[in-house]
């Protein structure tokens, strides 16, 4: 690998390694598994300390950019060019990106940055950003957040834990990652199909072996297949929507005891639920601790904010914090302080309230639109909670057609088929609204039924 960097003194030395490099995978300049240079070799190449590469290289493992195999080194992280394949198996994405000027942009990851309390979270920094913070957190990550994420799943989604169960970390393909690394290559995990791409990425990397474990109308249906673990997404299940109702809930702890398995709830979109009152956790249900649960703050607050935490059953901590003894966290130690006061005084309740609000009325907003311009033979669905929809479209609109033609109007919506680990029966697309105002997206929808509905097959 060729990197040679002039260094500036605008950040420092480890950041613009680590953003050289980072700029370097996702121009292909860096392949797909491509082995990096040990740490003293690139510290002997670009004279800086093997602590500044070893930081470089555990904020890039953390993002999830590479990987790294005990004895061998860190590698080039495949699962971001995987997806680029499939992709341009269905449309071009690099004229989309050149030929296109995109105006409405429907990523189901984008949050409303407007909304977000800049007032309240800079005086909490202003507070933290001292000489006493500027040292990193214990791996596990800061006791007075872990306490306050303790005390805000108990009352939000009904998870009792004590703080020693919650471990800090800078995403859930982080914490995943940590996971893998602790039950070791020969799990087996069951994996909800469709479900989260990059997660199977991830397993996979590890070197876990994975199955596709089908999906109907309740959500991930019981495994057939012996596994040790299996990934789910009940609040809201990725991409289709559906919110797994209680008596699979059950069925799926029946399950995990009679195979002494473990369910990793990622408890996806949980917050933002429309219609109902909220379903009960399968942490909450546990009684027999074979639940694993996954939070994160990034669509309730920012996706910038890398900080998401894991609750491990009381059984697995001894030996988790043990095996993990030599890790140091790689997560903002400002920013967990800040976070556990904004917890603490009560804002998050608050902004997360006034979110539901903001968030409710796009989605009226956008259902209006849909039923308004929309013929029946466009059905939407998974409607009922989160932040995006699926929308089926009929026979005569492939998703590679019905993604060209919204392009086409600077109009962005995603592939459903990229998240399946087989073929989809039908053709759809996702359409998340939380990054949109409401006039752009009645805009948005009203071009998109002109030209999706005017569009005949010849």
């Amino acid at each position: 690998m060729d990197l040679s960097i002039s260094f500036t003194g605008d950040s420092p030395k480890y950041v613009q390694i680590y953003e050289e490099i980072k700029q370097a995978i996702l121009s292909k300049k860096l392949m797909a598994d491509e082995q990096l240079p040990s740490k003293r070799t690139l510290a002997i190449t670009l004279d800086v300390s093997v602590h500044t590469i070893k930081e470089a290289y555990e904020q890039l493992l953390a993002e999830g950019y590479i990987y790294s195999k005990e004895r061998s080194g860190y590698f080039i992280a495949p699962f971001e060019f995987e997806w680029e394949q499939q992709q341009k198996h269905h449309i071009s994405t690099a004229k989309a990106s050149t030929t296109y000027t995109i105006k409405f942009d429907f990523n189901n990851g984008h949050v409303d940055k407007e909304a977000f309390p800049f007032s309240s979270w800079h005086k909490l920094l202003k507070k933290h950003f001292n000489v006493d913070n500027l040292t990193t957190s214990p791996w596990q990550g800061e006791a007075i957040l872990r306490t306050e994420i303790a005390r805000y799943v108990e009352r939000s989604r009904g998870v009792t834990c004590e703080a020693s169960q919650v471990f800090i970390y800078s995403g859930t393909q982080n914490q995943l990652q940590a996971l893998c690394h602790f039950f070791g290559p020969k799990a087996q995990v069951g994996l909800e199909d469709p479900g989260f791409k990059r997660v199977h990425a991830t397993l996979q990397q590890c070197g876990l072996t994975t199955h596709a474990i089908p999906v109907d109308n309740s959500g991930v249906t019981i495994p057939k297949k012996s596994i040790h673990m299996l990934y789910t997404t009940p609040a809201h299940q990725f991409p289709l929507g559906m919110v797994m109702p209680v008596e699979r809930r059950a069925a799926l702890l029946q399950w995990a005891t009679t195979e002494k398995a473990y369910i990793i709830e990622d408890d996806y979109d949980s917050e933002f639920r429309y219609k109902g009152l909220p379903i009960p956790s399968l942490a909450k249900m546990d009684q027999l601790q074979r639940v694993i649960y996954f939070g994160t703050f990034s669509k309730t607050l920012i996706p910038s904010l890398r900080i998401s935490y894991m609750i491990l059953p009381k059984s697995l901590v001894e030996a988790f914090t043990h095996f993990n003894q030599e890790q140091k966290s790689v997560v903002s130690k400002i920013d967990q302080l800040v976070l556990a006061d904004f917890i603490a005084q009560g804002l998050f309740d608050k902004h997360l309230a006034k979110m539901r609000t903001i968030y409710r009325k796009k989605q009226q907003t956008l259902l209006a639109a849909i039923n308004a311009h929309f013929s029946n033979e466009f059905e939407v669905i998974g409607e009922k909670s989160g932040l995006h929809i699926v929308m089926k479209l009929p026979k005569r609109l492939s998703e590679q057609e019905a993604i060209k033609l919204a392009q086409e109007e600077g109009i962005q919506v995603y592939p459903c088929s990229t998240s399946y680990q087989h073929n989809s029966e039908h053709a759809m697309v996702i359409i998340g609204y939380g990054g949109l105002s409401l006039e752009q997206i009645q805009e948005s929808i009203a071009l998109l039924a002109t030209v999706w509905q005017s569009f005949e097959t010849f």
